[in-house]
């Protein structure tokens, strides 16, 4: 389990990294015109608050796998984060429009990704808590 729990490690670093990209990718210098200042702002704090937590998240996991599989307070971290992945891994499949994935090659194929990640994921912090 330590392995997996490092493995998650790394990913949740380079998905928070990733978040870096979104304001250019999405084109939010465009799309976000739109909304109030209020609006726009908390969609780009928010944003980094998110990938800055997945980050945060990932050096735990990294420094502290030991201390998350083998004490009392790390599996009860493990179950929270088991929690908030497995309630991410259902908003990927019901949350979203399948107006924005289906029939498009890559946008099925990265939530097809991010499905079995966010389930990959909760299934390694759920076990790691009921073991």
């Amino acid at each position: 389990m330590h392995i997996h729990i490092k493995i998650i490690g790394f990913l949740f670093i380079a998905l928070a990294l990733i978040h870096v990209i979104f304001p250019k990718y999405f084109n939010w210098q465009k799309e976000l015109k739109s909304l109030s200042l209020m609006n726009r702002q908390m969609m780009v704090i928010h944003t980094f608050f998110i990938a800055f937590t997945v980050f945060l998240m990932g050096l735990l996991c990294i420094t502290s796998a030991h201390e998350l599989i083998e004490t009392n307070l790390g599996r009860k971290v493990a179950l929270g984060f088991g929690i908030f992945w497995t309630v991410r891994f259902f908003i990927q499949l019901f949350g979203y429009s399948k107006d924005l994935w289906k029939g498009k090659k890559m946008e099925t194929t990265v939530h097809i990704l991010f499905s079995l990640f966010w389930f990959y994921i909760s299934v390694v912090f759920l076990t790691t808590y009921f073991k």
